[in-house]
């Protein structure tokens, strides 16, 4: 079936080359961010980075993203050390992709594509991999053209091309536009059976971690959970939501850790995914966990809120929790030095004291990996779970 063909099309290899643009919207320093963040992404998806190309230009050119100088430069280098890919930042537009391909002689990737690849990596439930299909579908249907003139290449049969080709991408289109509907279908199906479970669990408090991916939500899990939830130091180790029974003193509650936020996380991972965040919606309490480690924590909470905000989940009782402080790190600024402090130069107390102290939320500092501060974080959560189980159960005894 030709669809075989050109999902295999999109198999990558394990080297590539990153590109990003300088601009009004992310300067140099922002873009080094981003392009670490991609290179983590390419990494979690076992691939190698071989080097990084930027470019200043005021906006994306329409049909190649990146100058056609720039482009060429790219270009010289992946024949010459044999790249297998070029990843983009941005989400590139099927026109871009194609062009970008002529030119780079090399599969073509945007961010939105590489994250989809781990997504479909680390699915392990029929539910995700049911979420993810329809992402990947929904995101490679506009794309069909340029696969199509991929595939003649692969191919190298004669009289394909002209009519013949345009009557096989309607085919195509066709038969994905099919399984998109069928996957849609399906997820309805899961999605019942998914809301009868999250039913017939009781009336307990149900407590839900969110927060960047790779902040530390599965490893915390497993600390109050005493559970062995599957993490490690990669992005997306966690697709599937997980739910625990969890007892702080004589308080018992329904724990779960479901999947991480990113930075322009693809629209189509969003809505195929909504039925797994419905764990988060209907959670009474949320744990918002932030790796203070990073350099760009403050950006990670802001990405959290809007997707929170997206997916109508913003306005919950919330804890604020600071992991990773054992990893914390600042650099000391020279005597002599007038400059203004940046992020970096704040010690952990002078962050503590900053904005951080002026929440309403409550906010706690943590090394769940050295179980630093930990009873405190138990005794704050003890509460939360406490106030909520008065309110829904006012005439309900706690001892």
């Amino acid at each position: 079936m030709a669809t075989t063909s050109f999902i295999e099309s999109q198999k990558i290899g394990n080297t590539a080359v990153l590109a990003g643009l300088i601009n009004f919207k992310q300067d140099e320093e922002k873009l080094k961010e981003y392009l670490d963040e991609l290179e983590f992404l390419a990494t979690t998806a076992n691939i190698t980075t071989l080097k990084r190309f930027t470019q200043k230009l005021e906006k994306p050119d329409a049909k190649t993203f990146l100058g056609k100088g720039k482009l060429e430069e790219i270009a010289a280098y992946i024949k010459e050390n044999n790249v297998s890919t070029l990843i983009f930042d941005d989400e590139l537009s099927p026109s871009q992709q194609k062009n970008i391909e002529k030119i780079a002689k090399c599969k073509v990737l945007d961010r939105t594509a590489l994250i989809l690849e781990i997504f479909a990596a680390r699915a392990q439930t029929a539910h995700a991999k049911t979420q993810v299909q329809l992402a990947q579908y929904q995101y490679l249907l506009p794309r069909l053209t340029g696969l199509w003139t991929h595939l003649e290449r692969q191919r190298g049969a004669t009289g394909t091309r002209g009519g013949s080709g345009e009557l096989q991408i309607e085919s195509d289109r066709r038969i994905i536009r099919d399984k998109i509907a069928q996957l849609k279908e399906k997820l309805k199906e899961i999605d019942k059976q998914m809301a009868t479970q999250r039913k017939n669990r009781g009336e307990l408090i149900r407590v839900s971690l969110v927060g960047y991916t790779n902040v530390g939500k599965s490893t915390i899990m497993n600390m109050l959970s005493k559970s062995e939830v599957f993490a490690e130091n990669k992005l997306f180790a966690t697709l599937d939501t997980t739910v625990r029974k969890v007892v702080i003193q004589n308080l018992p509650f329904l724990l779960s850790d479901t999947v991480g936020f990113i930075r322009k996380l693809p629209t189509q991972l969003v809505e195929s995914f909504k039925s797994t965040l419905d764990e988060v919606r209907e959670a009474d309490i949320l744990i918002h966990v932030v790796d203070i480690s990073h350099p760009n924590f403050e950006e990670h909470i802001q990405v959290v809120h809007d997707t929170l905000k997206e997916i109508n989940a913003l306005n919950k009782p919330m804890i604020l929790v600071f992991n990773k402080i054992d990893a914390f790190k600042h650099v000391p600024k020279d005597e002599d030095d007038l400059t203004p402090k940046h992020r970096e130069n704040y010690t952990l107390e002078e962050l503590k004291k900053s904005w951080m102290s002026r929440l309403n939320s409550p906010v706690i500092f943590i090394s769940a990996l050295h179980k630093e501060n930990i009873e405190e974080m138990r005794q704050i959560l003890y509460d939360f779970i406490k106030n909520a189980h008065i309110q829904r159960y006012p005439h309900q005894l706690l001892y």
